[in-house]
């Protein structure tokens, strides 16, 4: 490789690394604004004031932080895959410099024949006045073949390094492109993370203040935050964690976080209309509690393993809502809706149960 293509290389080279450096600072600033923007949106979205919308603006903050982190992984991704080319061609380039120096020996060698030779020992100069024997026209055939191949050799080392260079150059803007997308994506994340935060906390002490009682270092909060709904979701029935499952303010009673939190706001309205909480006898219940239901009340109990109670969407309820007709019991039927909950179609007649209620993950994300 001659020295102006290694200058030119190293050259190109140095201003990538110049260039990666101001991308740095750029990354740097970009982070800030973004931040900054972020921060913004963050004042300008007012705060839910009610149950459900906490609920459902900590689901919005969850699914944005989902998308966000699926974006960042593919550009990660992407990053990837272009360092990976251009090592590839790296090495491509260090096979080549290999075989050029393999090259560069016999050159060297008639080169040393040719012009190092003292002229009065035999060497060009027989051919210079005419009197040239095969010998010396073989050996100066032999050197015009090498230069020339040399030549070519170096015509299209010459074109790999121009294809190199701007490999290089593609390289380094492809390179600061995505840094600066990863810094702006990764902040986003940041701040989608902090706004997810604040609102599972103010959704916690929102549920506290209403009654929902958490120990003293605040474990029971951890199964209150929405977000873990669908990881509830993912237990077989009646085999839900403790840890998993949001208290009702009914003491001794729990539900699914999602279905809990709907309930509470379900309960407060309940209480406005005739002053008291629900009554409520059974919400979740493990697989071994399905099955004593089962063996002691047959006919009126779900195969264990099927009930909702084992999914954590399910009460049964007293204090006047278990008489279909009942004032209360109509309230249900008008209101339970607006907040997810509902009385199914079977439990009017096979078997006939108005006590039983279930929440509808789907109908709950509905509500205004």
């Amino acid at each position: 490789m001659s020295a102006p293509r290694s200058a030119g290389l190293i050259a190109a080279v140095v201003a990538m690394v110049a260039s990666l450096v101001v991308s740095s600072a750029q990354v740097g600033a970009a982070e800030a604004e973004t931040s900054a923007q972020s921060d913004r949106r963050v004042q300008e979205r007012q705060d839910p004031g009610n149950l459900t919308e906490l609920r459902k603006e900590a689901e919005r903050s969850a699914k944005e932080l989902e998308e966000a982190t699926k974006a960042l992984e593919k550009r990660r991704s992407t990053i990837a895959a272009s360092e990976k080319q251009l090592k590839g061609k790296l090495t491509a380039l260090q096979e080549l410099e290999r075989r050029l120096l393999v090259m560069r020996q016999p050159v060297s060698q008639m080169a040393e024949l040719l012009y190092v030779q003292p002229l009065n020992g035999g060497g060009v100069l027989p051919f210079l006045t005419g009197g040239a024997d095969q010998k010396t026209l073989r050996a100066l055939s032999d050197a015009n073949q090498i230069v020339a191949v040399r030549q070519q050799a170096v015509q299209q080392t010459s074109a790999l390094y121009a294809q190199a260079e701007q490999l290089a150059s593609e390289a380094q803007e492809l390179r600061a492109g995505n840094l600066l997308a990863e810094a702006q994506l990764a902040a986003e994340i940041d701040t989608l993370r902090q706004r997810s935060d604040k609102i599972v906390k103010s959704l916690t002490a929102a549920l506290v203040k209403l009654g929902i009682k958490i120990d003293k270092v605040g474990r029971a909060a951890l199964g209150c935050d929405p977000l873990r709904a669908a990881t509830a979701g993912e237990y077989p029935n009646g085999l839900i964690p403790r840890g998993m499952l949001c208290p009702l303010q009914q003491k001794g009673f729990s539900l699914r976080a999602d279905a809990t939190i709907a309930f509470v706001s379900l309960n407060e309205a309940f209480k406005q209309r005739f002053g008291k909480q629900m009554c409520v006898t059974d919400a979740y219940r493990s697989l071994a509690e399905q099955q004593a239901v089962y063996y002691r009340r047959p006919g009126f109990a779900a195969v264990p393993g099927r009930s909702n109670h084992g999914l954590g969407l399910a009460v049964d309820l007293c204090g006047g809502v278990e008489r279909s007709g009942s004032v209360e019991f109509v309230w249900m039927e008008k209101n339970s809706k607006k907040y997810g909950w509902f009385h199914p179609s079977w439990a009017y007649s096979s078997p006939f149960e108005p006590w039983h209620w279930e929440y509808d993950p789907q109908l709950g994300s509905l509500l205004d």
